[in-house]
């Protein structure tokens, strides 16, 4: 099973960083430039770590070129983001 997330990036930043959680939206804060889809990648990777899954658990869904994205992640993420 998995569920949507709304995201909203903060590219360009000093380090990648999950900053809040509100009005349902997750604010993230990454390194990479939003040039060529980088900071897409840059946040895949980054949240496949933090949340420990696979990158190829983690799709975008909408937003690939804005800082506003809905990606699908599965629901064990749910008690990560929950604390």
């Amino acid at each position: 099973m998995s569920f949507k997330l709304n995201i909203k990036i903060l590219p360009n930043a000093k380090k990648n960083e999950i900053v809040q959680f509100e009005n349902n939206t997750l604010k993230i804060r990454i390194t990479a430039p939003p040039v060529d889809g980088k900071a897409n990648e840059t946040l895949i990777k980054f949240l496949s770590k933090e949340w420990k899954i696979a990158k190829s658990q983690i799709n975008i869904l909408k937003g690939l070129t804005s800082r506003q994205k809905t990606i699908e992640v599965p629901d064990c993420v749910k008690k990560t983001i929950a604390k």
